[in-house]
C-alpha cells in the first residue's frame, strides 16, 4: 500500500516521504479500514508517540495521521460492533501507525459508523477537533447554559467547534485570534471577537471558562480573567497559569464512539459545521504540508479519489 512515513523528527514535515509499505493486518479486536480520507495535525510531529512506542523504543519509520474516514475491509479475532463493508470514522491510537495510508489497522472501539450522507472528507475532519471541543467543554469544563466562554483560536479547526458547541448549549462565546480571523470566528458563532494583535485581552472582563489552544503568555493572562469557581481548559500541555480561585484542566483527547455519533449527527442536521482548510490527494500531501499557502482549518488528505 502507499503510505506517508517519517523518520527524522528534526526534519518535520520536510522529512515526510511517500513510500510503499505492507498492507495492515488486523490484530485481536481490530478492524482494517480502507482509508478514503485522513485528517492531519502538524503538531503531531512533535509528539513523543509519533517516534517511540509506550516503552520508549524507536518505532520509525512511522506513519502519521490519526483521523480517518473509510470502509471496513477486515475484522480481527474477537472484533464486535462493526462489519465488513461498513462506513466508519474515528480517532486512532497515538502509538500505532496512522492514517496517511491506503489502509489502517484500528481498534474497533475507536471507530463509529459514518452515515451514508456524510462525505468521507467531512468525516475525516471531525474526530480530533470535534472530540477535543466536546470533551473540553462538557467533561472537563462542565459547561452550563448561561456561562461565558473565552475561545482562543476561534477561527481554527478546534476553536470553531468549541464556539459552535458552546453556543448550542446556551453559553456566551467570545473568540480570539489574529485580525484576519475576525469574520471567520464570527461566522462560526462567536458573539464577540478579541484581536490578540491589536485589542486588549483584559478588556473582556470575567469569564466562566477559558478554552486555551495557545498557551504561553496568552494562557497566563487568560487565567486571570476567570471568575471564582471557573475553569481553564488547556490542550497545549501543562501550564503554570492558575485562576485565582478556579480549576485548571490539561487533557489529551480520547476516542469515544458515543461522542463521535453525537458530533456527526449535529453535522447531518446542520447544528455543526466542520472547518476544513486544505484538501489534497495522498500524492500531493507532502507538498501540501510544506506549503506556505495553507489555509486556516483542518487539513484533509483524500487517500482515495
Amino acid at each position: 500500500m502507499k503510505a506517508i512515513v517519517v523518520t527524522d523528527q528534526a526534519a518535520g514535515t520536510a522529512g515526510m516521504t511517500l513510500v510503499e509499505r505492507p498492507e495492515r493486518q488486523a490484530a485481536i479486536n481490530d478492524v482494517v479500514v480502507q482509508v478514503h480520507a485522513s485528517g492531519f495535525v502538524p503538531t503531531e510531529l512533535t509528539w513523543p508517540s509519533t517516534w517511540t512506542d509506550r516503552l520508549d523504543r524507536d518505532r520509525t519509520p512511522s506513519i502519521p495521521g490519526h483521523e480517518l474516514a473509510g470502509v471496513v475491509t477486515g475484522l480481527g479475532y474477537g472484533t464486535r460492533g462493526l462489519s465488513v463493508g461498513q462506513r466508519v470514522f474515528g480517532l486512532t491510537d497515538w502509538y500505532r501507525d496512522g492514517t496517511l495510508a491506503e489502509y489502517a489497522a484500528v481498534e474497533a472501539r475507536n471507530l463509529a459508523p459514518l452515515p451514508g450522507d456524510v462525505d468521507f472528507t467531512v468525516g475525516a475532519s471531525l474526530p480530533i477537533s470535534g472530540l477535543t471541543a466536546w470533551q473540553g467543554l462538557f467533561e472537563h469544563g462542565r459547561l452550563q447554559a448561561g456561562q461565558s466562554v473565552l475561545v482562543h483560536g476561534a477561527a481554527g479547526a478546534v476553536g470553531s467547534m468549541v464556539t459552535q458547541l458552546a453556543r448550542e448549549f446556551g453559553a456566551y462565546a467570545i473568540g480570539t485570534g489574529r485580525a484576519a480571523d475576525r469574520q471567520k470566528a464570527l461566522d462560526f458563532g462567536a458573539q464577540e471577537f478579541v484581536d490578540l494583535e491589536n485589542d486588549v485581552l483584559e478588556d473582556v472582563g470575567g469569564v466562566d471558562l477559558v478554552f486555551d489552544v495557545i498557551g504561553g503568555d496568552i494562557g497566563k493572562r487568560s487565567a486571570r480573567l476567570i471568575r471564582a469557581g471557573g475553569t481553564l481548559v488547556s490542550i497545549v500541555g501543562p501550564t503554570e497559569a492558575r485562576p485565582a480561585d478556579g480549576l485548571v484542566v490539561d487533557f489529551v483527547v480520547e476516542s469515544d464512539r458515543a461522542q463521535l455519533s453525537e458530533i456527526v449527527q449535529r453535522v447531518r442536521d446542520g447544528r455543526l459545521r466542520t472547518n476544513i482548510g486544505n484538501v489534497a490527494a495522498l500524492e500531493d500531501a507532502v507538498a501540501t504540508f510544506n506549503s506556505t499557502k495553507r489555509r486556516a482549518g483542518k487539513t484533509v488528505i483524500r487517500v482515495r479519489p
